[in-house]
């Protein structure tokens, strides 16, 4: 490590109870009682306490109930292994504000639906992480505070999921929830150099409310530093809610052992052109791909050309929604003039073009059906970037931009990741290189819907090939 990393790159790893192991790793060590549940608590409590004046990535904190619930964790497959929620799930006794200094923090009554089903798992959630307002964009700054990036603190660390994001990658906690609207998963996990899965839609329980939305764009699920917490994870989460419309998630306990044909996507097709950086990185996984076996050819991904303005149009629409209905929402305190640029922005345009909706809004659930046929007669899996360009500085996606700017550039950056949001299917960041700067670039895999259990044991055979490359290194 140079003297510019040790002084750019935090971590928390250290040789406590929770060492340098994956969730996984941890729940054994507390199963054979290497290590009791109390012990990770408190690694986990004094890493958090002592990266948060860098990383700024905890919303609120839940340190004595989660030391509580350490005496008691529990046998199921994640029991003792603490976690963190993201500021925008029911989390009972902890406030949900969204990343909003207009949502007043008061304590949720009960915990929600995706809480209580990510909480049966085993997990002990310490806090909960940031995030930037409502989640709209792909960083994790608000006009209050900005979220680090472990690998280079004057990065972002992704967003909207980035505080989590921070947390998983520095060693604070070994896994955390996040969820992807439209690649809130996926960008902070290529930023932070993780595992990142967008699940199929209806794979795990929906948010509270979530049922209200005309698309269901809206995913939650896990950030982690290898594939199998990821799958792990999910076996364990489909115990206490299964969807019996889709085939289980599988143990992925062994990489693919079958020859599959990959369609390589270098440039998004709503989107600028891909930088070289990026570019490179997914070229060089697709090389170790076809080392491993697998055909891969270009590909061309049957996006319909007005797709791009129609997502945009439901931004704007769900933004608009916040901020007519916010008082409704999250409580009579909620106060319209602490909303940012952003937010103000897009609302403002979603009035203006709500006489669209109905044609926007047919065209967005109209894509779940193009989607299933475009997989069913093409390749098994597409390969492309997550973004078309690397991760930015602090300020570049800046909460006090004007709204028009600030959108542009998060349009054009998350290039990819929202078509997979639209069409319900399954989606996979992984590792895939470095920039000048040592900060990772993700690539991402993507496949019919359903087919997360093939996703995950192709990443495996990649982690398996050519492990990634760790923070504290």
């Amino acid at each position: 490590m140079t003297t510019q990393e040790t002084t750019t790159r935090v971590h928390a790893f250290t040789d406590d109870a929770l060492g340098d192991l994956d969730a996984t790793g941890v729940a054994e060590r507390i199963r054979t009682k290497q290590i009791s549940a109390r012990e990770a608590v408190d690694a986990a409590i004094a890493r958090a306490e002592r990266l948060e004046p860098q990383l700024q990535a905890m919303a609120y904190d839940d340190f004595a109930r989660a030391r509580d619930r350490a005496a008691e964790p529990g046998d199921a497959e994640f029991a003792g292994v603490p976690a963190a929620f993201k500021d925008n799930i029911r989390v009972g006794g902890m406030p949900m504000t969204e990343g909003s200094a207009a949502v007043p923090p008061v304590p949720q009554k009960k915990d929600g639906r995706v809480a209580a089903q990510f909480r049966a798992t085993g997990i002990i959630p310490i806090g909960t992480t940031t995030m930037p307002e409502f989640g709209w964009t792909a960083t994790t700054e608000t006009v209050t505070r900005d979220t680090h990036n472990p690998w280079h603190l004057g990065y972002s660390s992704g967003g909207s999921s980035g505080g989590s994001a921070a947390w998983v990658a520095s060693g604070v906690v070994p896994i955390a929830h996040g969820n992807d609207g439209g690649g809130s998963i996926r960008i902070p996990a290529a930023a932070c150099g993780l595992i990142g899965l967008k699940p199929t839609r209806g794979r795990l329980r929906l948010t509270d409310g979530g049922e209200a939305m005309p698309v269901r764009v809206v995913t939650d699920s896990v950030l982690a530093r290898s594939v199998r917490d990821v799958a792990g994870f999910y076996l364990a989460a489909q115990r206490q809610h299964r969807n019996r419309l889709l085939p289980p998630i599988e143990g992925v306990d062994r990489p693919i052992d079958r020859t599959l044909r990959i369609g390589l996507l270098l440039d998004s097709p709503v989107g600028p052109a891909t930088d070289l950086p990026t570019r490179t990185a997914t070229l060089e996984l697709a090389h170790l791909l076809e080392s491993l076996g697998h055909e891969v050819e270009p590909y061309e991904l049957p996006v319909p050309e007005f797709f791009k303005s129609d997502f945009v149009d439901y931004w704007r629409f769900l933004s608009a929604l916040i901020q007519a209905a916010g008082p409704a929402m999250f409580g009579k305190d909620f106060d319209r003039a602490k909303l940012e640029p952003l937010t103000l922005g897009l609302a403002a345009q979603g009035r203006r073009r709500l006489w669209k909706a109905p044609v926007y809004l047919s065209r967005l659930l109209a894509t779940s059906v193009a989607s299933r046929v475009a997989f069913a007669r093409g390749p098994d899996v597409v390969l492309s970037p997550v973004l078309t360009h690397t991760t930015p500085e602090l300020g570049y996606l800046a909460a006090d931009l004007p709204a028009d700017e600030h959108f542009r550039r998060l349009v054009d950056y998350a290039g990819f990741t929202p078509l997979h949001n639209a069409t319900g299917g399954p989606a996979l960041s992984v590792p895939a290189g470095q920039t000048d700067q040592g900060l990772p670039i993700g690539a991402m895999l993507s496949a019919n819907h359903g087919a997360e259990s093939l996703l995950l044991r192709l990443a495996l055979q990649l982690e398996q090939a050519k492990p990634w490359r760790r923070i504290q290194d």
